[in-house]
C-alpha cells in the first residue's frame, strides 16, 4: 500500500507544477500507525516531487489511543508540524455511547505529552450528545482551554447507520438527537471560544489568530489540491476526482501503471453552488462582484433575489458587496445556502 501511494505520488505530480505546495495532511484511516521510517520516506517522495513553500503546514490525524509519549516524541523528529488529535470528549460515559476507544484518561494524558513537542495542535469535539448537559459542555470546552489548544474543530453529533449508537437509539437505550440541544451546546460553544480570543472562522472552527487550519482553508477557498491512496478526493477548479475505494484493486491498478481515478467535470451551476456552500460557512463570505465574475449575471441576479428572504430574517447580512451568515444564521447555514443554490431547470 505504501509503495503504491509513493508511486501514485509521483505519477500525480505534474498536476500542481509551478505551484507550492502549503499543506500537506497525513489522514484518512491512522495514519499514526506509521513509523518514522515510513513517514520520513513519504516526506522523501513528496520532496522530491512538488515545490513545497517556505515551512508548509504539516498535519497528521491521531487519536489519544495511538499517542504514547515515545509515539509523540518519534512524530516530532519527522516533518509532521501540526496533530489533529480526535479527543471527542473529555468525559467517559459519552466516549463508551460512541463506541470510542480510548478513555477519558488518556485523551488528558496525550494532551499533556503533545503540548510539550507540539506548539500547534488541534482537536475534534463533539456536542449534541444524549445525556450531555449544559454545564458538562461547558466543562469539556474549559479542559480543552486548559491545554491551551490553538484550534478547536468542533461538531454535532451524528447518527450513521449501522453503527453502535444508532442501535443504542434503536433500543432506547439513549435518546434521539435533540437540535434544540446542539443548537443550545453550539451557541455556548460561540460564546466560550469568543471568551478565550478563538476566532470563529468557519462554522466548525475555531483558531486562534495565527492558527488558522491551512488545509482546511485551502478547500473552503476552492483551491487546488491533490489526494492519493483509496478513496481520496482531488479538486482542480474545474474537475473533480476519486480514487477507487477498494484497497487491492487501488495498489493492482497503480502497479499496472495507470492511476486509480474516476474524473467528474464540474458544471457552472456546480461551482457556483460550491463557492456559495463553502463561502457561507466561512468568515470570507461571498462576495457578489464575484459570482458575477466567474459564473455570470445570471447568478448574479439569482443570488441577489433568493438572498432577499434571509436579509430580511437577519440570518445573512451583506457588507461591502460581501454575504455573510449572523450569528443567528450561523448554525442554519447548510440549509439557507441550499435556498440559494442554483437548481438545474
Amino acid at each position: 500500500m505504501l509503495n503504491a501511494i509513493h508511486t501514485e505520488l509521483a505519477m500525480r505530480a505534474h498536476e500542481l507544477k509551478g505551484k507550492q505546495v502549503d499543506t500537506v495532511y497525513f489522514g484518512g484511516g491512522t495514519p499514526s500507525l506509521l513509523t518514522v521510517e515510513e513517514l520520513a520516506s513519504f516526506w522523501e517522495v513528496i520532496s522530491n516531487n512538488f515545490e513545497l513553500s517556505n515551512g508548509p503546514e504539516v498535519t497528521l490525524e491521531a487519536n489519544p489511543d495511538d499517542l504514547s509519549e515515545t509515539k509523540i516524541q518519534a512524530i516530532a523528529s519527522t516533518a509532521v508540524n501540526r496533530l489533529s488529535i480526535g479527543i471527542q470528549s473529555f468525559f467517559e460515559e459519552d466516549l463508551l455511547m460512541m463506541n470510542r476507544a480510548h478513555s477519558a484518561e488518556e485523551s488528558e494524558q496525550c494532551l499533556k505529552v503533545a503540548t510539550k513537542h507540539f506548539e500547534n495542535i488541534t482537536i475534534d469535539l463533539l456536542y449534541g450528545i444524549p445525556g450531555m448537559t449544559n454545564a458538562r459542555w461547558k466543562e469539556n470546552l474549559r479542559k480543552a482551554f486548559s491545554f491551551n489548544i490553538p484550534h478547536i474543530s468542533s461538531y454535532a453529533l451524528t447518527v450513521e447507520d449501522k453503527t453502535a449508537l444508532a442501535k443504542f437509539i434503536e433500543n432506547k437505550q439513549f435518546p434521539s438527537l435533540d437540535d434544540d440541544l446542539a443548537l443550545a451546546h453550539f451557541n455556548i460553544l460561540v460564546a466560550e471560544t469568543k471568551k478565550q480570543d478563538y476566532v470563529h472562522y468557519e462554522i466548525s472552527n475555531f483558531g486562534k489568530p495565527s492558527f488558522f487550519s491551512k488545509h482546511n482553508t485551502s478547500y473552503w477557498k476552492g483551491e487546488h489540491y491533490i489526494g492519493v491512496g483509496p478513496s481520496a478526493h482531488s479538486f482542480s477548479g474545474s474537475h473533480r476526482a476519486w480514487n477507487i475505494a477498494n484497497n487491492t484493486k487501488y495498489i493492482k491498478k497503480i502497479q499496472s501503471g495507470a492511476l486509480a481515478l474516476e474524473v467528474e467535470e464540474l458544471s457552472n451551476v456546480d461551482r457556483y453552488n460550491e463557492y456559495v456552500m463553502t463561502g457561507l460557512r466561512t468568515i470570507y463570505g461571498v462576495s457578489i462582484e464575484q459570482v458575477k465574475t466567474l459564473f455570470g449575471e445570471e447568478f448574479r441576479i439569482h443570488i441577489e433575489s433568493e438572498m432577499q428572504q434571509f436579509l430580511k430574517s437577519e440570518t445573512l447580512m451583506i457588507s461591502d458587496g460581501v454575504l455573510k451568515t449572523t450569528q443567528k444564521g450561523k448554525f442554519l447555514v447548510d440549509g439557507i445556502a441550499a435556498e440559494l443554490f442554483y437548481i438545474h431547470s
